[in-house]
């Protein structure tokens, strides 16, 4: 870390001794306090709900500048990697820190390709769920179930297990997203075939049946491909620091990752394009674009519990660079489908003009966000909604892996122990139970 040339001092009105704060740069973005040894100093703890001035690491990963809509990886940005790259390509660049050349690229997609299948055990674990489980539900306990398959690659101290256990969950996480989807629909599963893509290879598992030949769509596994990579990182979010958090104990990549999948779950965070998908279906229940309006009422109305999903961001300003792209994308894939007519599309696209139009969507910066387009693309392409999430944690691996490892290598990191402010009661005697 770079020291700044400023520093922060701290005083107190109660006489106390001011302390001296060390303030570090880094190379884009805010300057942070170090406050290490404010407990120490002073017996305070800081108090920040959220963490949402506290930065909990360093990292060289990825960075985004909510106010002005960028987002890098290693700082590479989004625009580019998504229109001049893979997937592989991007997690190579996320793991390693470069894009690969020709060489390493072909060295990388041949170690991934050839670690796609997974142990045919994992079936007896899947026949554990009910049919109906949500895709999550079966998600967290398949990769957990990982650490028990694969021993030889869980010990995080060491650089070789964690590149085996980096290659492994990207390998095999779209195997396991299109087998437990398969097993929800009742199909026998498909095991990967290696001449193909990644994105192509994922799609053929999730659609392909024993009954006849299967030939990805170009233009849909481009539409994938470019999901995953718009979902690869994105620096220190609720999952991301929830993996990082768990793999401070020590404990092994599947569980940390397993952490991870069970985090972005959640309706405000992975399953936020889930809950958009579904609001474009209760809309259309009501009576679809002839009743957009009403529905509109009732989002700006204050008193009103109707929320607008897959509007906003809680770190973008501006307008989400991934929801450029995707929107992109969104269209290549209604043309290529000829799905524009279609009733819960229409509605899409109204309720996008809406937003990008009404003054009350544009002063609140309330701009459509990646997990609407997104949304809307897997529900063209054929993907159930519950499933959105799946696909997500699919694409986020990556990320996981990447931010699990720059952890572990950094010396100054420790087990994860935030402090609190006590507000319950003091230090009392049990009474006897008559007394009570």
């Amino acid at each position: 870390m770079t020291p700044s040339d400023v520093k922060a001092t701290l005083s107190f009105s109660d006489g106390s001794p001011q302390m001296d704060l060390p303030i570090y740069k880094g190379s884009i973005g805010p300057d942070v306090i170090d406050i290490r040894k404010l407990y120490a100093q002073t017996g305070k703890f800081t108090y920040d709900p959220g963490f949402l001035s506290t930065a909990s690491c360093n990292s060289t990963i990825t960075y985004i500048d909510g106010d002005k809509g960028e987002l890098l990886y290693r700082g590479y940005p989004i625009e580019q990697l998504a229109t001049n790259c893979d997937y592989l390509e991007t997690c190579y660049l996320l793991l390693y820190g470069e894009l690969p050349n020709e060489t390493q690229k072909a060295d990388f997609v041949s170690r991934v390709t050839n670690h796609t299948m997974v142990n045919e055990q994992m079936q007896f674990f899947l026949r554990g769920f009910r049919r109906d489980a949500h895709p999550m539900a079966v998600m967290t306990g398949l990769v957990g179930a990982m650490s028990s398959f694969y021993h030889d690659s869980t010990d995080i101290n060491n650089p070789e297990h964690r590149e085996i256990s980096a290659i492994r969950l990207i390998a095999k996480m779209p195997t396991l997203v299109a087998m437990a989807y398969k097993y929800t629909i009742g199909q026998p599963y498909i095991y990967p075939q290696n001449n193909l893509s990644y994105a192509g290879n994922f799609m053929r598992m999730m659609f392909a049946t024993p009954c006849e030949e299967y030939k990805p769509n170009d233009v849909l596994v481009r539409a994938m491909d470019r999901i995953f990579i718009l979902h690869a990182d994105h620096e220190q979010n609720a999952s991301t620091s929830t993996v990082r958090l768990c793999g401070s104990s020590g404990t092994n990549p599947f569980a940390a990752i397993a952490a991870g999948v069970a985090c972005l779950w959640g309706p405000a965070h992975g399953g936020a394009n889930e809950a958009a998908l579904n609001m474009l279906e209760d809309i259309q229940k009501q009576g679809g674009v002839a009743k957009i309006g009403e529905f509109i009422k009732q989002v700006k109305d204050k008193n009103s519990s109707v929320k607008l999903m897959g509007f906003g961001h809680r770190v973008y300003k501006n307008y989400d660079p991934r929801a450029k792209l995707m929107r992109e994308t969104c269209h290549e894939v209604l043309n290529e489908l000829g799905l524009h007519n279609d009733p819960m599309f229409k509605l899409a696209m109204e309720l996008e003009k809406i937003a990008l139009e009404d003054e009350y969507f544009v002063a609140r910066k309330l701009y459509p966000n990646v997990d609407f387009y997104s949304g809307i693309v897997q529900r063209a392409i054929g993907i159930p909604v519950p499933l959105f999430t799946a696909i997500f944690a699919l694409a986020r691996t990556v990320g996981w892996i990447a931010q699990l490892n720059e952890m572990i290598g950094d010396p100054e990191y420790k087990i994860g122990r935030p402090r609190q402010l006590f507000v319950g009661a003091s230090a009392r005697d049990v009474k006897p139970i008559s007394q009570r």
